[in-house]
């Protein structure tokens, strides 16, 4: 007797790996240098900024189940389809929104690539950019495949390594951070810095939607964005208790990371959290490049066409090498301070209202229908 195999997704693929997805993205252009966190949050002040933290957590996981949700029930699996189905003829809107905040992204990350070279390893900033580059078109080449692979390593050492930076950090400065907490400071604009950072960040939730086939009913999409909050965040609040130890003296650090990294006198810390950051930004550039692609190939399929790993090579090549012109000529701090805020108004406009009103009223209709 034969024996009979399966193709039912793992529950890992349903319920985690979104969750590594969205924050794969967010991360490299979010909160892996603390660059990101300073800019946002510390403006509140310490408790300010947590609290504005736990709203955008709160923020993406209902996104995120939405999303998901409604790419599930719709079988919409591009952003293409998504919006189209979202915003009817609006979706050119967001397409063009989409491609100048991945503009954005990838500039960042390869701005935070080549920082990290130039002030951890003294090499020439553009050496960092390019080989984070090399390494996103390579990966992104494979496709979905190679996506998963990368998401499913890179995660376990990404959660690793924050979890022994907390513990280090706690041990060597952590008395300063209960103090920091209660400091009387006004914490006015965390519920702004909490959904503008949540907005531009959001956006997360589509590159996960190629993955939305990996669901067997529409359960795992809720639990799968309601899990992708805390999946994206938990590391994000560890690293700003950590950096809170030395506000406001932080605030204006290029490399927050860099900084409390130097004051845990630990070489070996040091080198593992760079090579942390950089597979950050390497899942970042990954998933928006590959989003990008996976809206190509599902044209070109729509025409009887094969998008082919060479020719997403060379898509992947051409728009990295072009952000990363960006990057070089711009820089990071002022890349953040100038591009992210502007976008996560954009984004909330475009996208998370939409999606939390128009969207889920489809959804309620959908059920009612089909009961």
């Amino acid at each position: 007797m034969t024996a009979t195999t399966t193709t039912q997704p793992s529950w890992f693929q349903r319920f985690l790996l979104p969750g590594l997805i969205f924050k794969g993205v967010v991360i490299g252009g979010g909160y892996a240098t603390g660059r990101e966190l300073a800019e946002f949050f510390l403006g509140s002040g310490p408790f300010g900024g947590l609290m504005g933290i736990l709203l955008a957590m709160v923020v993406w996981s209902a996104v995120c189940a939405a999303t998901f949700l409604f790419s599930y029930r719709f079988a919409v699996y591009n952003y293409r389809d998504f919006f189209k189905a979202l915003l009817g003829p609006g979706w050119v809107v967001f397409e063009i929104a989409y491609l100048a905040l991945l503009v954005l992204i990838l500039a960042v990350v390869a701005a935070a690539a080549g920082t990290i070279g130039a002030e951890v390893f003294g090499l020439p900033e553009i050496v960092g950019t390019l080989f984070l580059v090399i390494s996103i078109a390579a990966t992104a080449s494979f496709g979905n495949a190679g996506v998963e692979q990368v998401f499913k390593y890179a995660s376990t050492f990404i959660y690793l390594t924050y979890a022994v930076f907390l513990v280090l950090a706690l041990s060597t400065f952590g008395d300063r951070i209960a103090p920091s907490l209660a400091l009387d400071v006004p914490t006015t604009g965390w519920v702004m810095g909490g959904l503008t950072y949540a907005s531009y960040n959001v956006v997360g939730a589509i590159a996960v939607l190629s993955f939305v086939t990996n669901f067997t009913r529409p359960r795992d999409a809720v639990i799968a964005g309601v899990v992708a909050g805390p999946l994206a965040m938990i590391p994000a609040i560890a690293f700003f208790l950590c950096m809170v130890a030395f506000y406001p003296e932080i605030a204006s650090a290029s490399l927050p990371s860099d900084f409390l990294l130097r004051r845990m006198d630990a070489p070996w810390l040091q080198i593992a959290f760079q090579l942390m950051i950089f597979c950050a930004l390497l899942e970042t550039g990954v998933g928006v490049v590959n989003t990008l692609n996976e809206r190509i190939a599902g044209v070109a399929a729509t025409r009887g066409k094969r998008f082919t790993p060479l020719a997403r090579l060379g898509v992947s090549a051409a728009v990295l090498l072009a952000c990363g012109f960006v990057a070089a000529r711009i820089g990071l701090i002022d890349l953040i301070a100038s591009g992210y805020g502007a976008f996560g108004y954009i984004m909330l406009a475009i996208f998370v209202v939409p999606l939390l009103t128009l969207g889920v009223a489809r959804l309620v209709r959908h059920r009612a229908a089909n009961g």
